[in-house]
């Protein structure tokens, strides 16, 4: 059994705990809002984009984009986001074991070549670890979990261009979907080809008159859609991260009270008896002097 000095030294420790982790908790939610904040501004403009190309896609206009062409797959890549900073529960692995499911489902279908881009420090220090053959890891110095458009239409350039010149036949990224605060599901969305979402655009399809031409409209739009795309999929990322990090700091906070309450009893029931034995010394004359 614990001393009443252990104890007490433990209890100090556990109500240091108990206070960052109601610090950090309060942290991660104010970050959670902002990224909330940011993912609303995105997603209209990525459903816009995704609407207009629906209806494009659906129009018969005599004309195929490059960058709507699918193709046999040979080649895949995959981004995958993760983050940067730790103390989000399960956030990372549970993002890493999908891309490893998605690997293993892809060389099933016949792809050869799969490329692997890990965003955050997590799961690119995890991405590194791999040996799995036909799966090379590719990444990216200047991007991260907290990279703003500038790096992202960078990005998003260079994965249409080695798209356009046939050097991966998919670009697809697994990220986390923001649902709510207490609720998150990692899936994977498909960003080159760009495809339609939806059949609305083909019921709703009307003669369109494009100018200035239609190919000056495709090579305009759909550039914009995988830049919105992989923005508004960082975005989600984003908030869920911060949100799984506000759940760990609130069941981390949760055990840190319950922790405390235990040896506070235990601490209270051992002081109370070294109470009692002084008092029955006392009054059975056995104290000194």
């Amino acid at each position: 059994m614990a001393s009443i000095r252990e104890l007490k030294g433990r209890i100090g420790s556990v109500s240091s705990s108990e206070k960052i982790t109601g610090a950090m908790k309060m942290i991660s939610s104010a970050k959670l809002h902002k990224a909330m904040q940011a993912l609303q501004r995105v997603v209209p403009f990525r459903q816009q984009i995704q609407s207009t190309i629906d209806h494009l896609l659906a129009a018969d206009s005599g004309y195929i984009s490059p960058l709507a062409q699918e193709r046999p797959l040979q080649h895949v890549g995959i981004v995958l986001l993760g983050s940067d900073e730790g103390l989000c529960g399960a956030f990372n692995v549970t993002l890493f074991k999908h891309a490893l499911d998605r690997i293993a489902t892809l060389q099933e279908q016949g792809v050869t070549a799969i490329t692997l881009y890990p965003i955050g420090k997590k799961v690119t220090a995890a991405a590194k670890k791999l040996h799995i053959e036909g799966v090379t890891v590719t990444t990216i110095p200047y991007m991260n979990s907290k990279s703003q458009r500038e790096e992202i239409e960078k990005m998003a350039g260079e994965l249409t261009e080695a798209f356009l010149k046939g050097e991966t036949d998919r670009v697809e990224v697994v990220f986390m979907h923001f649902i709510s605060t207490g609720r998150q599901r990692v899936t994977h969305r498909t960003m080159l080809p760009v495809v339609a979402e939806s059949t609305s655009g083909k019921k709703e399809c009307k003669p369109y008159i494009f100018e200035p031409d239609v190919a000056t409209i495709f090579d305009t739009v759909l550039p914009l859609a995988v830049i919105a795309s992989l923005q508004e999929s960082i975005g989600e990322n984003r908030a869920s991260e911060q949100a799984a990090r506000v759940l760990a700091m609130q069941s981390a906070n949760d055990n840190a009270k319950k922790l405390h309450d235990e040896l506070q009893l235990e601490y209270n029931k051992l002081r109370q008896q070294s109470i009692t034995n002084e008092l029955l010394d006392i009054l059975g004359g056995k104290v000194d002097g």
